[in-house]
């Protein structure tokens, strides 16, 4: 049983299933944002747009809100093109949306749309038939793991600076990512996920709750690559 106190705000989903099970009442809902973000990598500079879901409702009453980084999406190699991170991030949302219900916390299944893209940014080339490559998550490949087949992931770790541009007003943020190289049946793929965030203005109080935040996701992600047997070197931010 998880002694997460209800005085602590959640982070995380694993928050509120761990709540509920200590046998809190627990309403959610989710808000999704598209944001275009310029990103600061070494001395290479771009846009991109990231894909958030703000879950926010009541523990007993007490109000709460946390937001989830599910995909980073470009016109560039520098990340999936946007038209993939959609579906990469629905992916991810599904399966969140169903730890939450067999948890026993019900919220209404919204995904995110290629079509409110081509409404909120319609100068960008989104094209719905376009590919540039496999939508795979490392949850596929867990599970080619799972089936016997040798899976070799390097891991690495870096804390990126971005600007967030919302509507009349702009967001300095640090993006906690992770890097996946990942060798298997014979090839290798490529791919990043951000773990958590914070705002950068704010980097004495909001760092260490980004790095337990995204430690905590890591400590969850390398569990299965134990089951799966999948081999890696544990890594986490400090």
């Amino acid at each position: 049983m998880s002694h997460l106190s209800i005085n602590k705000p959640p982070h995380r989903i694993t928050d509120l299933i761990n709540l509920i099970k200590n046998g809190e009442n627990i309403t959610c809902n989710t808000l999704f944002e598209i944001v275009p973000v310029d990103f600061a990598h070494g001395n290479i500079e771009f846009q991109a747009y990231i894909f958030l879901c703000k879950y926010f409702g009541t523990i007993n009453s007490k109000e709460y809100i946390f937001r989830k980084c599910y995909a980073r999406g470009c016109q560039h190699n520098l990340c999936p093109h946007v038209s993939q991170a959609v579906m990469i991030a629905n992916r991810y949302l599904k399966r969140d949306y169903k730890k939450l219900l067999d948890a026993g916390i019900k919220l209404k299944e919204n995904i995110f749309s290629l079509d409110d893209m081509l409404v909120k940014y319609d100068k960008i080339d989104l094209e719905k038939n376009e590919t540039t490559g496999a939508i795979l998550t490392i949850h596929d490949y867990i599970n080619i793991a799972k089936e016997g087949n040798i899976v070799k992931v390097q891991i690495n770790l870096e804390i990126i600076p971005g600007v967030e541009y919302f509507a009349n007003q702009k967001n300095e943020q640090s993006f906690l990512m992770v890097d996946f190289n990942i060798a298997t049946l014979g090839r290798n793929s490529k791919f990043q996920r951000c773990l958590a965030c914070f705002e950068t203005h704010n980097e004495t109080e909001e760092k260490p709750v980004a790095i337990q935040t995204a430690n905590a996701r890591l400590k969850i992600l390398f569990s299965e690559f134990d089951e799966a047997k999948i081999q890696y070197k544990p890594i986490f931010f400090n």
